[in-house]
């Protein structure tokens, strides 16, 4: 018989005095609900379920950490403008000015990644001669020191008639890591510029007013980073492969 059965039978069988039978029954109750708490801690040690704490994890019984509170909607933010129209009078084409893709890239000289994506752009035009051409638009990040100056080298360069081969010059100074306001005034001489109004057009920051706004334009069309490259209006965003590239060209010329 166990100890829960045993206390009614024990109470019963006593006669005394009103207030002995108080304190009697008070120690009756307190021990029964003692011996119940006892059976249930026993009975959940036994089944291997142990306690849980408020607040304290069921597993080695360190604090649970409360979850954070929800955070307060915020209204959407403002989707991207229209990307800039290409202008074959400013902007610098390179493939087919006719052809039925046009990838505009917005890129940063000292981006490692936007190097990897040059050669895949390479590869692009190489495959796709009449059908796909290609704009440069500048985005240097700010935590890149040499990539501002770089911009505006290809720019100066490009007033002499020599954008695109600067611009190879300075990709070619990313991968040697050699980028430095003086290898652009060494490599505008080895491209036959007349490296005193190369040198001038650097130093006063002529150019850099396009290089800003090329920014601020490819941040207004949905830019977040380098490279970024709209396929017919369409951003794919980093540097992706030449299959996907060719997936979203091929996609396109479809349409």
């Amino acid at each position: 018989m166990s100890m829960l059965q045993e206390q009614p039978s024990s109470v019963g069988a006593f006669n005394g005095s009103p207030k002995t039978m108080f304190y009697l029954g008070l120690f009756v109750g307190v021990s029964s609900v003692s011996t119940l708490a006892l059976a249930v801690l026993v009975g959940l040690l036994v089944s291997g379920k142990g306690l849980t704490v408020p607040g304290v994890a069921a597993q080695g019984g360190s604090p649970q950490v409360a979850a954070a509170p929800s955070p307060i909607p915020t209204p959407d933010a403002p989707p991207a403008g229209p990307l800039k129209p290409v202008d074959d009078k400013t902007d610098h084409i390179r493939g087919d000015k006719n052809a039925k893709v046009t990838l505009v890239e917005y890129s940063d000289f000292e981006c490692p990644f936007c190097l990897r994506h040059h050669d895949s752009l390479q590869q692009i035009l190489k495959d796709y001669p009449k059908d796909v051409r290609l704009v440069y638009r500048h985005f240097p990040l700010s935590f890149h020191p040499e990539a501002q100056k770089a911009a505006e080298a290809s720019e100066c360069a490009g007033k002499q008639g020599k954008f695109w081969e600067m611009h190879e010059k300075v990709f070619e100074a990313n991968k040697s890591q050699s980028m430095s306001v003086a290898t652009w005034k060494a490599a505008a001489r080895q491209l036959g510029l007349n490296g005193d109004a190369f040198d001038k057009c650097l130093d006063s920051g002529e150019t850099a007013a396009r290089v800003a706004q090329d920014l601020q334009e490819g941040t207004t069309a949905g830019v977040g980073g380098t490279p970024g490259t709209f396929v017919n209006g369409q951003l794919i965003e980093g540097a992706v492969p030449v299959t996907t590239l060719k997936q979203a060209i091929d996609a396109a010329l479809k349409g």
